[in-house]
């Protein structure tokens, strides 16, 4: 087999996250099998977990952050987090232009946390004739590029071997925003931290239910007020039921202190689980009050272990979910809504077990069993493709960005 070489880019702002698995997953096997990985990241963190597999496997990883600086200037990584600083876009471009030109890579991958955050990189491998492909994890209907980015991020796309997304929903959002069609569009799927086999139905001595809200501790996005505030609502204050919100996140005291400010005495905080089952083995079903979501890997993995999830329409939640068969969807993130779809849910809370069944055979049909493999796959696939004659092109109406 002819060894290739793979550039992986990753535009995520934090030490690591979920949005990351997919790319990861593909760069640890790639170097595995013996092909060159290098990759580039911003808050590189060489004691987390995920970082040090990719070192083992053979990865090279420099920090995005670090990457501008004189060698002798290391910014700890706790200023970078609480400043959000970053990289001017004009004084990382050249840099990564550079370290391009003498990687010479085969294929350039860039992973992005939503669909534009990575579009200095895309527009980088686009103006220099870099074969690339560009993974978005979500699209928000609230955040929109401006028209300048907006002529980028089109060309972008369109010159990219493929555009991946995460959803259909992300992919239909993304293509109102540049105005265009993408032909080379496809759909992937994140790899998911459980096993994939159901979990026997959890039993409490009190018969009392428990429903697990696991999703970082970012209210923008995730929401957790809008399930608090439907907490406080008289009915669900007098019933036999509890939330646990697993995870950590820069909004963890303020909904702590918002649960406190309303009074809740059934719901508690246990912080981030790395292992994801063993929340599945004590809690019945998944509440998500999202008000951003890609697909949420949450969701996929609670339905994996046989539960089921209340969830708001964002993202791709309503394509893995059927309402009222394999879980229960709320029409907007709001707490009437959130609460109009906890209340049909509680109204057949004797059937969860079954409803939990059927979800996760549902999403079995719709993930592979081992998507970092079947994304390598695709990397694969592309490289040594005629399709790569179509990178580099300019667009007369689109200059390159700064």
């Amino acid at each position: 087999m002819v060894m290739s070489r793979f550039v992986f880019i990753s535009s995520c702002s934090h030490p690591w996250g979920g949005s990351e698995e997919l790319w990861a997953g593909a760069a640890a096997l790639l170097a595995e099998g013996g092909h060159s990985v290098t990759i580039f990241k911003t808050c590189v963190d060489p004691d987390h977990p995920r970082i040090r597999r990719l070192i083992e496997a053979g990865c090279h990883v420099r920090d995005l952050h670090q990457l501008c600086l004189p060698s002798w200037i290391r910014l700890p990584k706790s200023l970078v987090r609480l400043t959000g600083w970053a990289p001017a876009q004009r004084a990382i471009r050249p840099l990564v232009r550079a370290c391009l030109a003498t990687l010479n890579p085969d294929l350039v991958v860039i992973s992005q946390g939503v669909n534009f955050d990575g579009l200095t990189y895309s527009d980088l491998c686009r103006t220099s004739g870099r074969p690339y492909v560009v993974i978005s994890q979500k699209a928000s209907d609230h955040r929109w590029p401006s028209d300048k980015d907006r002529m980028v991020m089109r060309a972008a796309c369109r010159a990219a071997l493929r555009a991946y997304f995460v959803s259909q929903h992300n992919l239909r959002l993304t293509e109102s925003q540049i105005g265009e069609t993408l032909l080379n569009a496809e759909i992937v799927r994140n790899p998911f931290l459980v096993s994939g086999t159901s979990l026997p139905w959890p039993a409490t001595p009190d018969h009392s239910i428990k429903l697990a809200c696991v999703a970082r501790l970012e209210a923008g996005e995730k929401g957790q007020d809008i399930l608090l505030q439907v907490l406080a609502r008289p009915r669900w204050r007098n019933r036999n039921l509890s939330v646990s919100f697993f995870g950590a996140g820069h909004n963890g005291q303020a909904l702590r202190e918002l649960a406190g400010r309303l009074a809740l005495k059934n719901v508690d905080f246990p912080g981030f689980i790395s292992d994801v089952e063993s929340i599945w083995k004590t809690h019945h079903a998944l509440v998500l009050p999202s008000r951003a979501e890609g697909l949420p890997l949450a969701l996929v993995e609670a339905m994996l272990c046989g539960r089921f999830g209340i969830v708001t329409d964002e993202g791709g939640s309503s394509e893995v979910v059927e309402d009222g068969r394999t879980g229960f969807i709320a029409s907007a993130a709001k707490p009437d809504e959130l609460d109009n779809a906890m209340e049909r849910a509680w109204a057949v809370r004797e059937d969860w077990e079954s409803i939990g069944n059927v979800a996760g055979m549902a999403i079995r049909t719709m993930v592979p069993l081992d998507p970092a493999a079947s994304f390598t796959a695709k990397l694969h696939s592309l490289v040594g493709s005629p399709a790569r004659s179509r990178v580099g092109i300019v667009a007369p109406s689109c200059k390159p960005l700064p």
